[in-house]
């Protein structure tokens, strides 16, 4: 895999243009904001102009407000001319002499213009400020949303009532051009058995009393109640102010669990005065209430499977929550979390008259490359017939398929919303960046957005706090003032990448290359492998060793095929990506077109090296601010090289399996001491600086990455044992096959060119063609509906001269959904590629959709 250059990917947003600020002395400038204008005079453009008068203070200026343009120097900031029209959110820079005009859209629009030339300003790196003479910019997602959720009563309480946190959060948060703030209550458990700490858990009556019925919160006082009401008012409106839409999520609906003693010893909250008949009811009336009590309230988030708390196929006590958002009086969007969901729960939701959104994962609870998975796993298909345990009787049932990403959502003939939430699975501790091109995939098959859990999220989940504080600091001078300030260039990549991935802005950033570079490890490493689709499970960021040798017991991958071993584990997307058993079957037998393990093992090895080239640019001098980012790039970077020789080791480790092979065993104990040695580091790196990192009570996911070592030593001692019993012999094809596991994979791209079909018309037949320059031994057509729930077709492309044809059936086409294809290429007799496949990386999409035609 090549080096990405940010300055080569990050298109658009380019400084090119003449020097406008600048030159000797100080110098006065007019910012111009007209009280006529209503753009002009709204909140939105006031907070951001705020922001432009400290910059421009700070860089030496004298900054005057006015109404009205002023002699010399002058920002003006305006609402679209009448002549003009601008596209929702969108915004215009414009200079010309000694003017500069910012025209919005709209009130965000216009606020994001403001922001965009603080940004500018603030980056500069000469004491002028170039400007081009236009520079526009348009949204391609409506919804770019940053979930903040409040799990831990000891970590969430300081943030939630920090008044003065709350401004500058969320102007970062605008100036990054997110325009959604999903505040989430319920998420610290997904079941009720075992909760140890419950603020906030069941939240209504933490937040006000509901006439008529005399529920409360055990321990609660009134004015600690009220408290918490006022609060959430105060974090609404100023998000209102800033340009952004408040979503409350409301996840826990649940309101009994068996009192027990909290971390600290204390009892936990119970919640009195509620029964069984009266629950739907209250919560009905409660929402209402509190939807009435926060105007700013503009979307109510919830989760409707059994990890509510509420046994899935509750039509009815779901009808009345829904009843409960009608009854507010205002449209408020109904936004479903996606898992257990069904024609007739959205039915129900759509029935109040309200815009309903449904949000599936992406990429299951993790973060994956920048596509949509061409698969889920085989764990997670429809079983025809099945029903869950418990609670789960959908979601682990025949809606099994909608537990980890869009499932049967996307049909064209909805009459919904769908946006996709990230999870943190992958990573939520160390300090990335994501790539631009991620932007562009939230808008998939006509999505609208997505909604982005942010770093720490779940930190002291299910009752995990200890003495280490939220951002996970043993060495306090590591810390920033508020914890998601080490993460500013994270909020930067994902909100300006959700709003245009092509005006993502250009730079000398140093410590940002190393965070680009940083930031494709995690990604790559779970889209291959996910020995569990629960972020509560696995998380590679602090990953719990999944033996190769014995399924260990306890364990905490359940949802890996058995025995749940290593190489067992499945990729997050098993129709591209092979696993660990599959690959080496693959290489022993005739080979195959998926990505293998040793591809993405040669990948993090190249991505390994772009780091500390990054990091090498970026030198050693530098802020506190630089060096806690440079060792989590430095972390990440080991994590990759980790990963990429137990690939090599679990490859390695199959084919000894299937031949007994002493020279095989031995290349894997070499491989798994070099994955040992790797984490070694990555533990050194973190020695000192990071402490207790524990995000929920599963035992994958306590301590910090020391306590995760003697996993892998075990291991390894028992391959080692294995000497003992393999057998000794000189086979040269092995012997030539375990060097070519052990070297570098070059990534082959499928030698045809192809001009995909501009959509199609359901009923008819789509034909698609593949011309082959060079001579190949055949071409498969891999098709299927953009629907999860369904398996991939496949079909052989006839041969007519240098062009191969095939078609997918009329029948097949008359679908409500849109169709995804791609082509297998038989180039020789072990040469197997995919197209379109991943060289156009770092915007990989693997496959061709096309939508229907009208």
């Amino acid at each position: 895999m090549a080096a990405i250059n940010r300055r080569d990917v990050l298109a658009g947003g380019s400084l090119a243009g003449a020097p406008l600020l600048g030159g000797a002395g100080r110098k006065s400038v007019t910012l111009v904001l007209d009280p006529a204008d209503a753009v002009a005079a709204s909140a939105p453009a006031g907070m951001a102009a705020q922001g432009l008068q400290a910059a421009l203070t700070d860089a030496g200026y004298a900054v005057v407000r006015a109404a009205r343009r002023g002699k010399g120097l002058n920002i003006v900031a305006a609402g679209p001319a009448a002549h003009v029209r601008l596209m929702a959110e969108s915004f215009t820079l414009r200079r010309a002499g000694d003017t500069i005009t910012i025209s919005g859209a709209d009130a965000r629009g216009l606020s994001y213009g403001l922001w965009e030339l603080t940004r500018r300003l603030r980056d500069q790196t000469s004491t002028a400020l170039v400007l081009p003479e236009v520079f526009c910019d348009t949204p391609i997602n409506p919804v770019r949303s940053v979930m903040r959720q409040f799990t831990c009563e000891a970590y969430d309480k300081p943030w939630f009532y920090d008044r003065a946190m709350w401004p500058a959060y969320l102007a970062m948060l605008a100036s990054s051009r997110f325009n959604r703030l999903d505040l989430a209550f319920g998420l610290a458990y997904d079941q009720l058995a075992k909760v140890r700490d419950s603020y906030f858990l069941f939240t209504y009556p933490f937040l006000l009393a509901v006439p008529g019925y005399s529920v409360r919160v055990s321990g609660l006082s009134d004015a600690e109640r009220d408290r918490n009401l006022d609060t959430l008012r105060f974090i609404s409106e100023q998000c209102v102010s800033h340009g952004l839409d408040f979503q409350l999520g409301l996840w826990m609906h649940g309101y009994e669990w068996p009192a027990a003693k909290d971390s600290n010893g204390l009892g936990v909250a119970m919640i009195e005065g509620l029964t069984p008949d009266t629950h739907a009811a209250y919560c009905r009336d409660a929402l209402t209430l509190l939807l009435k009590k926060l105007p700013a309230v503009s979307s109510v988030g919830l989760r409707i499977h059994g990890e509510s708390g509420v046994k899935e196929g509750s039509y009815g006590f779901w009808q009345e929550i829904f009843k409960g958002v009608a009854g507010a009086g205002r449209s408020i969007e109904i936004d479903l979390h996606a898992k257990g969901v069904d024609d007739a729960m959205i039915g129900n939701a759509l029935a109040t008259g309200m815009p309903v959104n449904i949000s599936p994962k992406y990429w299951g609870e993790h973060f994956g490359l920048p596509y949509h998975q061409a698969s889920i796993r085989d764990f997670e298909m429809p079983k025809q017939g099945q029903v869950g345990e418990g609670l789960m009787t959908l979601s682990e049932g025949e809606r099994s398929f909608t537990r980890y990403g869009y499932a049967d959502l996307l049909r064209d003939d909805r009459k919904y919303t769908v946006r996709h939430r990230i999870f943190p699975g992958t990573q939520h501790i160390l300090a990335s960046t994501i790539l631009p091109v991620y932007g562009a995939q939230f808008g998939f098959c006509g999505s609208t957005g997505a909604d982005v859990m942010e770093p720490l999220t779940y930190r002291g989940r299910r009752g995990t706090a200890t003495a280490t504080p939220r951002d996970g600091y043993e060495a306090r001078k590591m810390a920033s003032a508020w914890d998601w300030q080490k993460y500013g260039r994270w909020y930067q990549s994902v909100g300006r990448a959700l709003y245009n991935p092509a005006s993502v802005p250009q730079g000398d950033d140093l410590i940002g290359d190393a965070l680009a570079q940083a930031g494709r490890v995690l990604p790559l490493v779970t889209t291959a492998y996910a020995p569990s689709a629960a972020c509560d499970a696995y998380t590679p960021e602090l990953y719990w060793n999944q033996p190769l040798v014995s399924e260990p017991n306890p364990n905490p991958y359940g949802d890996t095929a058995a025995p749940k071993v290593f190489n067992n584990a499945q990729s997050f997307d098993p129709q591209l990506f092979s696993s660990m058993r599959e690959c080496a079957a693959e290489w022993l037998g005739d080979g195959g077109a998926r990505i293998s393990p040793l591809q993405v093992a040669s990948w993090l090895d190249d991505i390994g090296r772009d780091v500390q080239a990054a990091l090498s640019r970026a030198g050693k001098d530098g802020s506190i601010d630089d060096h806690r980012l440079k060792i989590d790039a430095e972390i990440q970077a080991e994590l990759g090289r980790f990963f990429a020789a137990k690939f090599r080791a679990g490859v390695l480790f199959a084919i000894y399996e299937a031949t007994q092979d002493r020279g095989v065993l031995e290349a894997v104990i070499g491989r798994y001491e070099s994955a040992g040695a790797h984490w070694g580091r990555v533990v050194q790196g973190a020695k000192g600086v990071y402490g207790d990192l524990s995000c929920s009570d599963m035992l994958s996911e306590r301590g910090a990455w020391a306590d995760k070592d003697p996993l892998i030593r075990a291991d390894l001692a028992e391959i080692t044992a294995l000497r003992a019993q393999a057998r000794i012999g000189y086979d040269p094809k092995l012997i030539e096959m375990v060097s070519a596991v052990l070297g570098p994979q070059t990534y082959r791209a499928a030698d045809l060119s192809h001009v995909p079909p501009s959509g199609f018309r359901p009923g008819e037949t789509v034909a698609v063609a593949f011309d082959t320059p060079a001579e190949i031994l055949g071409v498969t057509l891999w098709y299927r509906h953009v629907n999860q729930a369904e398996r991939w077709q496949s079909l052989a492309a006839a041969k007519d001269g240098s062009t191969w044809h095939a078609a997918v059936a009329a029948d097949y086409t008359n679908s409500p959904y849109p169709l995804q294809y791609y082509a297998e290429v038989q180039q020789g007799p072990r040469d197997r590629r995919l197209y379109p496949g991943f060289a156009a990386w770092p915007a990989p999409q693997p496959y061709i959709v096309l939508r229907r035609l009208t």
